[in-house]
């Protein structure tokens, strides 16, 4: 019997992750996606959740909410407008789906959600508050897949680094998973912004195609001690850099910030997710 190449399943598997990035907005239909992956949709199920960790389905409703919290904080469409734009017939049920993940329903999640403690103007007295502590970091070798879009769309990289580096010899328990961010999203179109994804790597390790090397400058870091959903992580660079920079006497370096990631967004309700922003310092 012919042997498959195990690299041939992750290649098939992205090109069903990459599909759903791009139609979250519409009915995906489960066939359809087997289809794309050329798999028989008797068993291309088995072979997504044994890769990724999770099914199919929890894979599409992980990536709406999140797009959907994503609108909440960062836009002024209404919660019907938003249902409709992360693919939910009704408001009923994406208002019960959004509960369940997030805690809140979606109309409080926007008011009384994570984001707003960032919203509280800095003093002193508060800073503990916000965590934040200044590291020297040695530098960091990265396997990674460059991102260009949308921030919040860089998960489609990461399951590429991870389909990239399934079938090779890595010790993941050294691992961290990093997201290095070049541009101000409040200052350049949304489908320029240039991001990588990436696994940091010892630095000896072989990097091939399609990942690319990436370092990670060394020296001073203020470091964001983040605990909630990544899409609420906007809220706390506008508060890293308009309050606590600002105040503290630091100068911010000429040098690209990044994200180290402490647990599985898979595995982990989108309010327990733990990251480290580094925001670099002269």
């Amino acid at each position: 019997m012919k042997q498959v190449n195990p690299a041939g399943y992750e290649d098939r598997l992205q090109r069903v992750t990459a599909y759903i990035y791009d139609h979250l907005d519409q009915a995906i239909d489960l066939n359809h996606l087997a289809d794309i992956a050329c798999m028989s949709p008797y068993h291309w199920h088995r072979i997504y959740r044994s890769v990724y960790g999770e099914t199919i389905a929890a894979t599409v409703k992980r990536l709406r909410l999140s797009r959907a919290a994503a609108y909440l904080v960062n836009s002024n469409l209404t919660v019907q407008e938003i249902a409709g734009k992360t693919g939910y017939a009704n408001v009923q049920s994406f208002t019960r789906l959004f509960k369940l993940a997030y805690g809140l329903p979606p109309a409080q999640y926007r008011s009384e959600g994570s984001h707003t403690v960032f919203e509280q103007r800095f003093n002193r007295q508060d800073a503990k508050m916000y965590n934040i502590s200044i590291k020297n970091v040695d530098p960091i070798k990265v396997a990674s897949i460059p991102h260009k879009g949308p921030y919040i769309n860089i998960g489609n990289a990461f399951d590429k680094v991870f389909g990239a580096l399934g079938n090779r010899s890595l010790d993941w328990s050294m691992a961290r998973t990093i997201g290095i961010f070049y541009d101000d999203p409040d200052s350049h179109a949304e489908a320029d912004l240039r991001s990588r994804a990436g696994i940091t790597v010892e630095p000896d390790f072989e990097i091939a195609a399609p990942l690319e090397e990436a370092i990670v400058r060394d020296g001073r870091y203020a470091v964001l001690h983040y605990k909630g959903p990544y899409t609420d992580m906007k809220k706390a660079y506008m508060w890293l850099y308009g309050e606590w920079l600002v105040q503290s006497g630091e100068e911010a370096a000429d040098a690209p910030c990044f994200e180290l990631y402490l647990n599985n967004p898979r595995e982990t309700p989108p309010t327990e997710l733990l990251t480290d922003i580094h925001l670099p310092l002269v």
